[in-house]
């Protein structure tokens, strides 16, 4: 049996009401308190959080890769069927409060109102089971490693990642239909990168 939502979530509302409830908290915007305030929510949050990074197109200050091998850990817990996210001491320290962060969190926050506005529960047994967790985990450890080898400064890092996200907002909203877009967003991210890195491989190969 999975542990009880903490107080944050008891209160009805929506994903974007919750996040803005945890960023105005006294326990600071950290991703350690981002974990204790949303429970085993906290898989799926962590993903929006750190996969919204590449996700959009904003100025990273190099943090992408570290958010990408944050998200990669996270899902490699829900493969192994961890009921609690785990982070290094180090990570949990990591700071969402600051001017640039915020920037990027309000940016995060219009995508998942858009979402809200047209999302509705759709196949809800299927979410919160131990299978499809670890489908959920692997889906997201692929796209995240998708974003993670894309080239620098080559924008095909955005279409992976964002299909993790919309995935993880899926789940979250219990919405089968938000989860499925998320999912063949970041299959075409992916394919995209294997066709144009294998075109790049036939031309070098070509010229030489």
């Amino acid at each position: 049996m999975r542990p009880s939502p903490p107080a944050i979530l008891e209160a009805t509302g929506r994903v974007s009401d919750q996040l803005e409830r945890w960023l105005a908290g006294e326990d600071g915007s950290t991703l350690g308190s981002l974990v204790r305030a949303f429970g085993d929510k906290s898989f799926a949050v962590l993903l929006v959080i750190l996969l919204g990074v590449p996700a959009l197109p904003l100025p990273t200050g190099g943090v992408t890769h570290v958010f990408e091998l944050i998200a990669a850990l996270v899902a490699l817990q829900l493969i192994a069927g961890r009921r609690e996210v785990w982070l290094p001491r180090r990570w949990r320290a990591i700071e969402l409060g600051g001017q640039r962060q915020r920037r990027f969190v309000s940016s995060l926050m219009r995508l998942i109102r858009r979402l809200e506005r047209y999302s509705r529960p759709r196949l809800r047994f299927m979410f919160h089971r131990r299978f499809t967790d670890a489908v959920f985990g692997a889906l997201a450890l692929a796209g995240t490693a998708g974003a993670f080898v894309a080239p620098p400064f080559s924008g095909l890092d955005t279409l992976p990642a964002l299909g993790v996200v919309i995935l993880s907002l899926g789940v979250l909203l219990e919405d089968a239909a938000v989860a499925l877009g998320g999912m063949l967003l970041g299959v075409a991210g992916v394919a995209l990168e294997l066709t144009l890195g294998a075109a790049a491989l036939h031309f070098a190969v070509s010229i030489l």
